[in-house]
């Protein structure tokens, strides 16, 4: 039995769950509090190395030894025993987690259903893989929501092996979701160190308790990121490796400065539009994705690192965007953006890029002017199929951009233009900083020309493409209500924006949140 085997059968494990009445949304948070505990357990009983991490008389035999009206009751006082635990870290995960099973008969269930998976095949690739493939596997379901949380892997993997981190990098992820570029930054650095083997005591410990940093804003998900990174061999300090907090505000004003930052930050807008209460960041703005790229080159160490995931209109946007972009290329060299493909994120019709930075130069680290000369950038997005369910997106699709990216992970290697194709006709082009500069600083460039014809099955998803449209124009319409506001025109912009709210029925379903 594989792991994407596992997976499966764990997901119809849902099915059980609906029966009890538990809703679409809640499916995975109900699976993985009782899936952890029976991890935690399997994962002793295969690896010797591994200890106990939950308590006596809260583990996995407990639970199992019991059966019929007691089940339900001890499964109640478990949960919130192991939130009250001595231990810092299995205290958040399980702080205020409670079951919402009604029937004894259903948990019953479950618990057999657990037991009967062939957990030695689960080993081979590891339980933490294993777990991850769950989160996935509810990311790509349309109904959970959970897309927003969860990078896919072979997008995090290539952008791993262009960053190449090193034992001893501190590494961190200001919007960790589930703590996917933790765990594979922490993964690489295992491969090529023989699983920590190769490395002294002290550099073990460093890698398992102080190398890796990530902020999650919600407290589910960073739950289930504690969760994650414990089964994959990440214990971090006594909060664990993903704090709960946000690093737009004291949090992440708090936070020390890195050797790397990877990260794939909310989209969309600060509500309220109050934007983030850091003090230390030079623009204010509610655009949440130029406050995130302020932060990560602010907290870059002289000479660091960063790949971030960032849609079209940071590239473009005027006003505070354009004076971020400006900041950036003056005290970072970008020396590499990668536009992505559409329908890689799952239920987000945004387009996106990944922007490869280091902070200062390779040569002078402290350089804090002039640092970017020239900008490459690899389309990986025009003349491409429609990526999702029907054409997943994989590793094969991105070896071209890690070919002409090099081995340099500061972006120095020797490279060339006339990638899969001759001049304007090249995936690969570099730009210089005068050529930006002669474009206002806008970093949306394009030049190679959509082909004539469309085959109809390579067309992305009707939903996606749904999904493209409404993205632009929401786009569109938050930048008109900037403008109107600026131009003090603040009441007729709340008074267009009450009235669309209404044609697209947004209050009506206002009304009615409080019935469901």
């Amino acid at each position: 039995m594989t792991n994407s085997d596992i997976v499966q059968k764990l997901w119809t494990l849902c099915d059980v769950l609906r029966d009890d009445g538990i809703n679409y949304s809640d499916y995975v948070t109900e699976l993985v509090q009782l899936l952890f505990i029976k991890m935690e357990y399997e994962q002793v009983q295969n690896n010797k190395s591994f200890e106990h991490k939950l308590p006596e008389g809260s583990r996995w035999p407990n639970l199992a030894g019991n059966s019929g009206t007691n089940l339900l009751h001890f499964y109640q006082g478990m949960l919130l025993n192991l939130g009250k635990s001595q231990d810092p870290l299995i205290a958040a995960i399980y702080a205020d987690s409670q079951t919402n099973l009604k029937e004894e008969r259903h948990l019953e269930s479950l618990i057999k259903s657990l037991n009967s998976i062939d957990w030695f095949s689960a080993q081979v690739d590891g339980l933490g893989d294993l777990y991850e493939g769950l989160l996935e596997k509810n990311a790509n379901e349309t109904k959970s929501g959970a897309g927003q949380y969860f990078t896919p892997r072979p997008l995090i993997d290539s952008i791993i092996r262009c960053i190449k981190p090193q034992p001893g990098d501190t590494i961190q992820d200001p919007a960790a979701g589930t703590a996917g570029f933790l765990i594979a930054a922490d993964a690489y650095i295992k491969q090529h160190t023989d699983d920590l083997r190769d490395l002294e005591d002290k550099a073990r410990r460093f890698q398992r308790t102080s190398a890796y940093i990530g902020v999650e804003l919600v407290p589910g998900t960073r739950r289930l990121a504690l969760m994650n990174c414990l089964l994959h061999g990440m214990e971090g300090n006594a909060e664990g490796v993903v704090r709960l907090g946000n690093a737009l505000g004291e949090t992440g004003a708090g936070l020390p400065k890195v050797d790397i930052i990877l990260s794939n930050p909310p989209f969309g807008t600060a509500k309220g539009g109050g934007g983030p209460t850091r003090e230390d960041l030079t623009y204010r703005t509610s655009n949440k994705q130029l406050a995130f790229l302020q932060h990560i080159y602010r907290g870059l160490k002289p000479g660091g690192r960063a790949a971030v995931v960032l849609p079209d209109n940071v590239l473009f946007e005027a006003g505070v965007g354009t004076e971020v972009r400006r900041e950036l290329l003056e005290k970072c060299n970008l020396h590499t953006i990668l536009r992505l493909p559409s329908g890689i994120f799952y239920a987000q019709g945004i387009k996106t890029n990944v922007l490869f930075f280091q902070r200062g130069t390779s040569v002078r680290p402290n350089q804090d002017e002039g640092c970017t000369q020239r900008v490459w950038i690899f389309d990986l997005r025009t003349n491409m199929p429609g990526f999702g369910k029907r054409n997943p997106f994989g590793a094969n699709h991105l070896k071209s951009f890690e070919d002409a990216f090099g081995n340099d992970p500061d972006g120095n290697s020797l490279r060339a233009e006339n990638v899969e194709g001759i001049g304007d006709a090249s995936r690969f082009r570099v730009f210089t900083r005068e050529q930006i500069r002669e474009r206002g600083d806008s970093l949306d460039i394009s030049w190679l020309k959509n082909s004539d014809s469309v085959n109809a099955a390579d067309l992305p998803a009707p939903e996606v493409l749904a999904g493209e449209a409404m993205a632009e124009l929401s786009e569109a319409l938050r930048e008109l209500d900037v403008l109107m506001q600026a131009l003090g025109a603040g009441d007729e912009a709340n008074q267009q924006k009450q009235l669309l709210a209404e044609l697209m029925g947004l209050a009506i379903a206002d009304r009615n949140s409080g019935d469901e």
